[in-house]
């Protein structure tokens, strides 16, 4: 049909078979293109998303440098688009680059003391001072910190101490010096007599007594179940004002002994940890000023009583 009508009648009878041969090529050409419509090769782009589609979440406009994709319906078009206002960082307190340590932990003396009774005042300090910056005062500095707004560094600097010393007043000498942390017990009847170191374990607490007489008292530890404080009657036999124990290593000013290896003497470690601690079978004094005190007063042949 083809031939025909571009050849005429002769042409088409001398050429049929080559007319009947393009023609069925043609057919099959016509018959692949129709068939390569529907299906996609493997590996070839997907087609481009339609122009309305608005950005995902991850890709917000504007933030790779392009310009922003066509607003939605919902949206109203606008020239430029409005940049997501970023929340504002909650401000955190920081350490004053000029504020100057007085304090941190390891100092002790009677700076340390004013402070503790301080914080004590306003409900920071739980226990009467000990003139030691240990962990429960730097515990204690830290609440104070973070309540006034400063850093919570546990040191004491100058920002913290006038901070301090405007919120309080001058600490009183029972403030400063209470005579223990708990109520001292009724002395022992062999504590009634002399000069005498009574120590009751049930009160933990030590006085010294001249005559039947309470001078001072003073909080005390003893020693674990495994390394116990022994009980009795007893009396001071050597004073050591540097003394270090040659078992343990460890330092124990103001040791006066009176049991073997037995002494009281100061710890920092109950200081700093209080009763959570033990000792090696010493009695414990945490209070340094109160333990220099009785060092100087307590003689070699004076008493020692230990009782529940």
């Amino acid at each position: 049909m083809i031939g025909s009508s571009r050849t005429g009648r002769g042409h088409a009878h001398t050429g049929g078979r080559a007319a009947g041969a393009a023609s069925a090529v043609a057919v099959l050409a016509l018959v692949a293109v129709t068939a390569g419509c529907k299906a996609e090769p493997a590996g070839s782009a997907p087609a481009a998303p339609p122009a309305s589609s608005s950005p995902t979440e991850d890709a917000k406009p504007g933030t790779d440098g392009t310009e922003s994709a066509t607003p939605t319906a919902s949206a109203k078009p606008s020239s430029t688009p409005k940049a997501t206002p970023k929340p504002t960082p909650k401000a955190t307190p920081s350490a004053d680059p000029q504020a100057k340590v007085l304090m941190a932990t390891g100092s002790q003396g009677k700076q340390v003391r004013e402070l503790q009774a301080r914080l004590r005042q306003i409900g920071h300090f739980d226990r009467s001072p000990t003139g030691y910056y240990g962990s429960v005062t730097v515990t204690a500095v830290q609440s104070f910190q973070g309540k006034r707004g400063l850093s919570r560094t546990g040191k004491t600097d100058t920002v913290t101490w006038q901070k301090l010393l405007g919120m309080t007043h001058a600490p009183t000498a029972a403030e400063l010096n209470p005579p223990t942390t708990r109520p001292a017990a009724k002395p022992d009847k062999r504590c009634m007599t002399g000069r005498v170191i009574c120590i009751s374990k049930n009160s933990r607490s030590l006085s010294w007594m001249i005559d039947g007489r309470v001078v001072s008292s003073m909080d005390v530890r003893f020693g674990s179940q495994y390394t116990p404080t022994r009980e009795g009657t007893f009396s001071v036999y050597w004073k050591s004002r540097h003394h270090v124990s040659s078992i343990y290593h460890t330092a124990m000013p103001y040791a006066m002994f009176f049991s073997g290896g037995q002494a009281v003497h100061y710890s920092s470690d109950f200081a700093a940890r209080g009763y959570s601690g033990a000792s090696h079978g010493c009695v414990n004094v945490r209070d340094e000023g109160k333990i220099a005190s009785l060092f100087a007063q307590v003689r070699n042949g004076d008493k020692v009583v230990v009782y529940k």
